[in-house]
């Protein structure tokens, strides 16, 4: 059986794409090296002195990992050099990243987590990379507003995620369906092992966070019980699996079914509306979801209908398959209906 390399896919799919140019192609063949040049490390991060922390705190006041630090460093390093980008925001960098005078820019602009779930690092547990595409509204030349940059997740052109698990997976999307591409070490191309990937409509787990449950609301936390109990739709409990990582979490719901939450809550003034990042998780992540079939929302709102107006804006996430998450918007909106 012949086998399909990532690259002959987008080539394939973009003549049939308004969209195709050979610069979108050099952009996605960028990410694809970056990958698997953080995937070749990340496999052997123990013997490289690559694991555990820098003693640096991010933009986000985080404890910067070894591994966020090179990831971060590999996709800058290969994207500045593109010429396609205008600029790059990373969950690593507190303001818009410049491509410097000594390279050319272009239209694009690419927002991304370099390594997702890096908590688990030390703990080997599968993490991932995040992007997500979008075009340049407005001006040209070096200079870039955030009003060029800042659009709602529905303007994505492409978004996808590289999990580094028990393989190397890349899953993809530029509006026309998901497919996975898994890394074949032995020819270092990324193959195509998971064609046209759809959501199922219903699934059986759900995975979220439940130590924080004290600081949820009650529209929250109805909805998580509401999985819990026997009395739901399915009439049997849901199976609670949570991982930590968003790649993780959000992979295995998509290939099985089932829907990941990270609410509000009210833990931390400063992240009173959400912890995940919206332009480098959420809508990337969003836009994946219902290409599969699935849906997004942070409660209320489609997540990509959302307008940000920071780099680093935050919101709630509730992903997955299409029946849970109405389920889940139904209970919040009944709340909300009730408080007024």
């Amino acid at each position: 059986m012949r086998q399909v390399t990532v690259t002959e896919h987008l080539l394939v799919h973009q003549r049939e794409s308004d969209m195709a140019t050979g610069r979108f192609t050099r952009l996605l063949n960028e990410i694809i090296l970056s990958a698997k040049l953080i995937s070749r490390d990340v496999t052997k991060a123990g013997l490289l002195n690559i694991l555990g922390k820098t003693g640096e705190v991010n933009i986000q006041g985080e404890e910067v990992r070894k591994m966020d630090d090179y990831a971060n460093r590999v996709l800058i390093h290969r994207l500045e050099r593109a010429g396609v980008l205008c600029a790059m925001a990373s969950e690593e960098n507190a303001d818009l990243i410049e491509i410097p005078e000594t390279f050319p820019v272009g239209d694009y602009f690419l927002a991304f987590d370099p390594l997702d779930g890096s908590a688990n690092i030390d703990a080997n547990v599968s993490i991932g990379t995040i992007f997500g595409i979008y075009r340049r509204k407005g001006g040209t030349g070096r200079s870039v507003t955030l009003g060029e940059v800042l659009q709602r997740g529905a303007e994505q052109v492409a978004a996808g995620y590289v999990i580094y698990g028990s393989s190397t997976m890349l899953v993809y999307t530029a509006g026309n369906g998901v497919n996975g591409f898994t890394l074949d070490p032995s020819v270092g191309e990324f193959l195509l092992s998971h064609p046209n990937i759809r959501i199922p409509e219903e699934g059986r787990i759900y995975s979220v966070n439940e130590g924080y449950w004290d600081f949820w609301d009650e529209a929250t936390q109805e909805a998580v019980q509401y999985f819990k109990s026997p009395n739901n739709h399915n009439g049997k409990v849901y199976s609670m699996r949570y991982i930590g990582s968003l790649v993780s979490d959000f992979h295995r719901n998509l290939l099985y079914g089932g829907i990941f939450l990270y609410p509000r809550d009210n833990r931390d003034p400063k992240k009173k509306h959400g912890k995940l990042r919206y332009l480098v998780e959420a809508a990337p992540m969003a836009m994946i979801a219902e290409q599969a079939g699935g849906m997004a929302i942070d409660g209320h709102r489609r997540i990509l209908d959302i307008e940000p107006q920071e780099i680093h804006e935050r919101v709630p996430l509730i992903v997955g398959s299409k029946n849970e998450v109405l389920k889940v918007q139904e209970i919040y909106a009944r709340h909300a209906e009730a408080a007024r």
